[in-house]
C-alpha cells in the first residue's frame, strides 16, 4: 500500500498542473485585456462620477438619481439581437462580426468618455447625465460583444479559465477607472482624468485588432423574401425569436424553467448579506479607513485569488462540481458576518470576514460565468448570454433589496443565518440539474 502512495500523489499533482496550463493560452491574455476594456467604463458612471458630483456639492438626492444611468446593464438583452446578428456595412465583411462591432463600439465609447469629462455637472447637470447614459449604454453594448467573443474564442474545457481571465481584467479595469481616475483628477483635474481613461480604451482596441475573429470572417447570408417587410420579419425571427426558442428546444421547458430559477437564486443569499455588510461595519464602530484599507488590500487580493482558483476548479473538476463546491463555500462565508457580530470591533476578524467573503465570491463567480457560457448556443451567443446575465442581476439588484428591512426586523446574527439558508434552494436545484442528461451542445465541463 505504501508503494502506491507516490504514484497516486504524482497523478493528483499532474492533474492540477495540467489544469493550470490552461492559463498559459495566449487567447486568455487577449480575454483578460478585453475584460480590462469591459470593466474600465463602469466606475466612470458610478463610483468615480459620484465622487466628482459630491466634490462639486451636488445634492445627495441628485447623486442617487445618477445611479439610474446604469440601467443599461440590466436591459442590454433588449438590443443584444442587433449586436449578435446585424452586420455593419463594409466593416463586418472586412473584420468579421465580433471584431467590427467591438471596434466600432470601443471608438464611440472612448469619444463618449471624453465628452463626459468635458461636461460641467454643476452648471449643466442634464448634459452630464446624458453623456453618462451614453457611456453606460455603449459600455453595456461592449459587454455583449466581448462576452460573445470570449465564449466563441474558447473551447468548452477552457470556459472556466476564460471566466477567471475576463474577471481579472474587469477588476483591473475598474481599479484603473476608480482609484486611477481619482489619482489622475487630483493631478490634472476631472477633464484630464476622463480623457486619460478614454485613452486606456486603446488596450481593448489593440487587443481586438490583433485577436482573430472566431470562425473567420464570413459574409452574412442574404435573406430570402420578395418584399422588405418579409425580409425584416424573417430577420426578426432569426435574431430575436430563434435564440429564445433554441433554449427550450435544446434543454426542454421544465429544465429551462429550473435553470432560470437557479440563475436568479445562485447569488441571492450572498448578495443580500453583502448589501448589509457596510451598515454592519458602521454599527460595530469600524472607521472608514479601517474598512477601506482592508477591503482594498485583503479584499481585492482575495477576489483575484478566488476567481483564478474558481477557474482552475472548473478546468479540473467540471463546471457542475465547481458550482456546487464554490456555491457551498460562498454560502458558508455569510456566517463570517455573524462571527464578526460576536467578535465586535476586531480588525483581525474583519480581515478574515472580508477576505473569506471575497475569496469564495470570486470562486463562485468564475464557476457561474463558465456555467452561463456553456448554456449558450454559438449560433446566438451574444443574445443568449446577455439574457442569462441579465437574469442573474435579478437576485443581485432586486430580490436582495429587501435585506435592510429583514436585518432591522430580525437582528444581525439571525439575519446572516437566514442569508446562508437562502443559498440552500439554489444548491438543491443544482443537484437536480446535475442529474439531468446533458443538452446539445454540451454544457461546459462535466
Amino acid at each position: 500500500m505504501a508503494g502506491e502512495a507516490v504514484p497516486v500523489r504524482h497523478r493528483l499533482r499532474w492533474g492540477w498542473l495540467q489544469a493550470l496550463r490552461v492559463y498559459r493560452e495566449p487567447r486568455l491574455i487577449a480575454i483578460l485585456l478585453m475584460g480590462f476594456s469591459s470593466g474600465l467604463p463602469l466606475a466612470l458612471t458610478f463610483g468615480t462620477l459620484s465622487y466628482w458630483l459630491a466634490e462639486l456639492g451636488v445634492s445627495l438626492t441628485a447623486i442617487g438619481l445618477f445611479g439610474l444611468v446604469r440601467t443599461s446593464y440590466s436591459l442590454k438583452f433588449l438590443w443584444s439581437p442587433l449586436v449578435d446578428r446585424l452586420s455593419i456595412p463594409l466593416l463586418t465583411r472586412w473584420l468579421g462580426r465580433r471584431r467590427s462591432w467591438a471596434l466600432t463600439i470601443q471608438v464611440l465609447l472612448a469619444l463618449a468618455i471624453v465628452a463626459l469629462g468635458m461636461t460641467d455637472p454643476r452648471q449643466t447637470p442634464a448634459a452630464t447625465a446624458l453623456a453618462a447614459v451614453i457611456v453606460a449604454f455603449l459600455s453595456a453594448s461592449q459587454d455583449i460583444v466581448i462576452d460573445a467573443y470570449r465564449i466563441e474564442l474558447l473551447g468548452p474545457e477552457e470556459q472556466g479559465a476564460g471566466a477567471a481571465a475576463t474577471q481579472w481584467g474587469y477588476r483591473f479595469g475598474m481599479l484603473a477607472s476608480g482609484a486611477g481616475a481619482l489619482y489622475a483628477a487630483s493631478y490634472g483635474g476631472w477633464q484630464f482624468a476622463y480623457t486619460l481613461m478614454a485613452g486606456l480604451m486603446l488596450v481593448g482596441m489593440i487587443t481586438v485588432w490583433f485577436t482573430p475573429e472566431p470562425g473567420g470572417t464570413q459574409p452574412s447570408e442574404p435573406l430570402p423574401g420578395e418584399t422588405v417587410a418579409a425580409r425584416v420579419g424573417l430577420w426578426l425571427s432569426r435574431a430575436v425569436v430563434a435564440p429564445f426558442l433554441d433554449f427550450f428546444a435544446r434543454i426542454g421547458a421544465a429544465r429551462m424553467a429550473a435553470i432560470i430559477v437557479f440563475i436568479v437564486l445562485y447569488k441571492f443569499g450572498d448578495a443580500m448579506a453583502g448589501s448589509m455588510s457596510n451598515p454592519l461595519y458602521v454599527a460595530l464602530g469600524f472607521t472608514k479607513v479601517e474598512v477601506a484599507t482592508i477591503a482594498k488590500v485583503y479584499g481585492v487580493i482575495a477576489t483575484l485569488i478566488g476567481v483564478a482558483f474558481g477557474g482552475l476548479l472548473v478546468a479540473r473538476w467540471g463546471v457542475f462540481r465547481a458550482l456546487f463546491i464554490c456555491g457551498g463555500l460562498q454560502a458558508l462565508s455569510n456566517l463570517m458576518y455573524a462571527a464578526q457580530v460576536w467578535a465586535g470591533h476586531d480588525v483581525a476578524m474583519l480581515s478574515l470576514t472580508i477576505g473569506g467573503e471575497n475569496l469564495t465570491g470570486g470562486m463562485a463567480s468564475s464557476a457561474f460565468v463558465a456555467y452561463l457560457s456553456g448554456l449558450c448556443n454559438r449560433e446566438f451567443t451574444a443574445t443568449q448570454y446577455a439574457l442569462l446575465s441579465s437574469l442573474a442581476t435579478v437576485g443581485l439588484n432586486v430580490l436582495a433589496a429587501s435585506g435592510g428591512a429583514l436585518a432591522q426586523a430580525m437582528g444581525w446574527v439571525p439575519f446572516f443565518i437566514v442569508c446562508t439558508l437562502f443559498c440552500v434552494p439554489a444548491l438543491l436545484l443544482l443537484l437536480w440539474l446535475m442529474r439531468q442528461p446533458p443538452a446539445e451542445p454540451l454544457p461546459v465541463g462535466k
